[in-house]
C-alpha cells in the first residue's frame, strides 16, 4: 500500500486511511469489484493502522496531556470491537452471501462510527494542540509502526483471531 501524499503529519496520515477505509467499504459493497481483494487490503489496512495508533499515537497524545485519556481508550475500546467485527467478517465462508453482506454492514458501522469520533475527538485535539512537528515526529512512528504490521501480515485472519481473542 503506497502512502497517497509526502505528509508525515500524524492527523492527515490518519485520515488518509480513513478515506482509504471508505474506498475499500465501496468495493466490498459493489457486486462488480473484487470483494475478496478489498477485503484482504481492509483487513491488513485496518489491524495495521489500530496497532500503530495504539503502539505510537495513543501513549504519546497521553503523555502530552493533549487529549483526555477517556477519549482514548474510547478509541482502544472501539478498535477492538472493530477487530471483532472483522473477525466476523473473514470468518464468512462465501463472499457476496446475505451473512457475508449482514457482517460487512455490522463491520462498515463499527469502523464508521470509530472513525467519525476519533475525528471528532482525538484528531481535532491534536490538530489544535500539538504543534506540527512533533505531529510529524509521531507520524514517522505512526508509518513505520503501520508498515511492520504489514510486513508481518497482521491482516491475516490467525492473526486477527489471536488479537480479537487476548
Amino acid at each position: 500500500m503506497a502512502d497517497r501524499s509526502d505528509t508525515r503529519d500524524v492527523v492527515a496520515l490518519i485520515l488518509q486511511d480513513h478515506r482509504r477505509m471508505e474506498d475499500l467499504f465501496r468495493l466490498m459493497r459493489s457486486v462488480e469489484a473484487d470483494r475478496a481483494a478489498a477485503l484482504q487490503e481492509f483487513a491488513h489496512l485496518l489491524i495495521a493502522h489500530a496497532l500503530a495508533e495504539e503502539a505510537k499515537v495513543y501513549p504519546a497524545l497521553k503523555r502530552f496531556k493533549k487529549i483526555e485519556d477517556e477519549e482514548v481508550e474510547h478509541g482502544e475500546e472501539e478498535h477492538e470491537e472493530g477487530n471483532k467485527a472483522l473477525l466476523e467478517l473473514l470468518e464468512v465462508d462465501e463472499v457476496g452471501s446475505e451473512e457475508w453482506d449482514e457482517k460487512l454492514e455490522e463491520l462498515v458501522e463499527a469502523v464508521a462510527h470509530h472513525t467519525d469520533e476519533e475525528e471528532r475527538t482525538i484528531l481535532n485535539g491534536a490538530r489544535e494542540n500539538v504543534a506540527m512537528e512533533r505531529r510529524e515526529e509521531l507520524g514517522e512512528a505512526f508509518l513505520e509502526e503501520r508498515e511492520r504490521q504489514l510486513k508481518a501480515d497482521c491482516g491475516a485472519v490467525d492473526n486477527v483471531r489471536r488479537i480479537v481473542h487476548s
